[in-house]
């Protein structure tokens, strides 16, 4: 019986720890490097993608403003890596979005972490924590002139 208690005693320490040292940091991470990616040329689609900022060919129609919030596993991994991961996820899911109505691209995306929009042509925002790493992108799907 002393044994049970003393486990039960270790376990509870150890949760409440856990639990003290959980992490959501928000980091602001360079877009670029994780777009030119050898994952990157096999992840994305090629439907064109503009971050806020950049510029673009004319645009002739605008389907709307989507969004998407994306969550990976981040154990194990440094925080970078985790989040390029999760940011071409997120990608993927807008230019799946254009492609699927039969839009050309998609422009003028920003970061959305929490509801917190960051506008960057050069940067993004991602969540990241202990256990999992999250991206949240808003953009306007479009087809050109």
């Amino acid at each position: 019986m002393k044994n049970l208690l003393v486990a039960s005693a270790l376990l509870a320490s150890a949760l409440l720890s856990f639990s003290a040292e959980a992490r959501d940091d928000v980091v602001t991470l360079e877009i670029k490097p994780a777009v030119e990616t050898a994952k990157a040329k096999e992840a994305l689609h090629d439907v064109p993608f503009y971050f806020a900022g950049q510029s673009h060919p004319e645009v002739a129609q605008s389907m709307g403003v989507i969004s998407t919030s994306r969550k990976t596993n981040a154990f194990g991994k440094s925080d970078r890596e985790a989040c390029e991961w999760v940011l071409l996820s997120a990608l993927k899911v807008l230019q799946e979005n254009a492609r699927e109505n039969g839009y050309d691209a998609v422009i003028n995306i920003k970061s959305n972490y929490n509801h917190n929009e960051f506008a960057s042509a050069e940067e993004f925002q991602c969540g990241a924590g202990f256990l999992m790493a999250g991206v949240a992108l808003k953009g306007e799907v479009v087809k050109f002139k």
